[in-house]
């Protein structure tokens, strides 16, 4: 009970926040949330667990991440990604949070336009790549929701389960249509509202607090006017971000802002020539803007560097220095040199051959007296592991055919680290191959007697033998197999 009380002591709930009456519904679960982390940690407690304060930092979840983000001053800038190497840059680059493009994903999961082709399964796919690479939270492009109030809440529930902090969900018709171009439709207000009040509905039932962005299209299929109506209803249905997108001026925007106020707000800063103006960061905050969007600026470059780069390549060149990363920073980047720095921390090193190892004879002449026996015994051999048992008298000659000689032949296999320490040091008899010729007798397209026959001598250490495998395996240890 002293951890109990020192919780409450030392962590006594906020008051409540209040919210603007235009808020309506939504604003009772606001303030609900408003105890955030330290509301969850006295519940915790007060319960009979008491973490530390570091291990409840760590179980802070991607919308406690975001909530926070939305709670600090300032607009934040959020680039698109669209697959994990594009998140985890985004998080890399400093960004306090990030968020998938349908637009972008499309085009690099499918290679095809933002017109609706893309699928939930397909989303949710690339968000788990997304969210289990990036470092920051990630808001999630639901569409909308892909059907009906029923498919928006099973599209909910999947990115929550995805790891997304928050969704973007839109009221246009099936099939959608990418933001700033023609033909885009809207569903009537009373099937847009029900969609968010479906998303609200998801999110309780799952014990989440995922934030839920409503986005409207109505400005460019309807009007001005409706847009505003719709953002409105949207946050009395409890969303926790407004966006209209595609607004054509500065004084649309600030229209935009002045709804809803105690309503966090996103803009869509579409490059390379939408509808909306291209505002600074300081310009977007002064209209009174939380969340700023960059939907197209790492796919835009992307397919611009790949173009430029394969020019150079079909011209006889490579991309110049200036465009393309060493491959130092490239590891760097994709995490090979803390992989390697982990990797250390589990090195097994491996067991030596001990006096129990064995050698396998050649057997092929005559028998020996058991003098010559027990001296052959006493003959210190190179230690190896005996693998299989010998599978049959290498003395005998019945029903052995042409193939004697090859099979009574001793197969050394040896494994060599990537740091160069030695892991196996085998020999077996290649006898053991002759029973799996007779069932299989190409494998892989290849004839192991005749692999067996043809095989190389070792040039670099001919008392190796003859070569039949030399390799890396994925893991960078070389494989050898010689036939002595």
């Amino acid at each position: 009970m002293a951890c109990h009380a020192a919780a409450l002591l030392q962590h006594p709930p906020p008051p409540p926040a209040t919210l603007p009456s235009t808020a309506g519904a939504s604003s009772s679960r606001r303030r609900a949330s408003s105890w955030g982390g330290a509301g969850r940690l006295i519940r915790l407690r007060l319960q009979g667990y008491c973490p530390s304060p570091a291990s409840a930092r760590a179980a802070k979840s991607p919308a406690e991440a975001l909530r926070r983000v939305l709670e600090s001053p300032g607009a934040h800038q959020a680039p698109a990604c669209y697959d994990a190497l594009s998140a985890r840059l985004v998080g890399r680059a400093g960004f306090k949070v990030c968020f998938t493009s349908g637009f972008s994903i499309s085009a690099a999961r499918l290679g095809l336009p933002d017109v609706g082709l893309i699928s939930y399964g397909e989303m949710i796919d690339q968000g788990h790549l997304i969210t289990e690479a990036a470092s920051i939270p990630v808001i999630g492009d639901a569409d909308n929701g892909y059907g009906n109030c029923m498919n928006v809440k099973r599209t909910v529930k999947g990115f929550i389960k995805a790891g997304f902090a928050g969704i973007i969900l839109e009221d246009q018709v099936s099939p959608k249509a990418c933001g700033h171009t023609k033909g885009r439709k809207v569903v009537s207000r009373e099937e847009a509202i029900m969609h968010i009040k479906a998303a609200v509905d998801a999110r309780k039932e799952s014990g989440s607090d995922i934030v839920i962005v409503a986005r409207t299209d109505s400005r460019q299929a309807l009007s001005l006017d409706e847009a505003l109506w719709r953002v409105r209803a949207f946050a009395d249905a409890g969303a926790d971000v407004l966006f209209i997108d595609a607004l054509a001026s500065r004084e649309e925007m600030k229209a935009f802002c002045a709804v809803s106020p105690g309503v966090p707000k996103m803009a869509n800063m579409l490059e390379g020539g939408g509808k909306t103006p291209i505002l600074s960061p300081a310009e977007l905050e002064e209209t009174g803007y939380k969340l700023i969007a960059y939907p197209l600026s790492l796919i835009g470059v992307s397919m611009r560097a790949m173009e430029d780069a394969l020019i150079a390549i079909k011209g006889g060149r490579i991309p110049p220095p200036g465009s393309l990363p060493s491959f130092e920073e490239i590891k760097d980047t994709l995490g090979f040199n803390s992989y390697y720095e982990e990797e250390k921390r589990y090195v097994v090193t491996p067991a030596q051959p001990s006096s129990y190892s064995s050698s396998y004879y050649d057997n092929t002449s005559e028998a020996s007296s058991p003098g010559d026996s027990k001296s052959r015994t006493e003959t210190p051999q190179e230690p190896v592991i005996d693998i299989l048992p010998q599978l049959y008298d290498l003395g005998s000659t019945g029903g052995r055919g042409p193939s004697t000689g090859m099979w009574s032949r001793t197969l050394r296999l040896r494994i060599t680290g990537r740091d160069g320490v030695q892991k196996i040091d085998a020999r077996i008899p290649a006898g053991f191959l002759e029973g799996m010729t007779k069932i299989i007798p190409g494998l892989a397209g290849a004839n192991i007697m005749e692999r067996l026959r043809n095989a190389p001598i070792d040039a670099e250490n001919p008392q190796n033998g003859q070569i039949l495998l030399d390799f890396e395996d994925a893991m960078g240890d070389r494989i050898q197999v010689f036939i002595e």
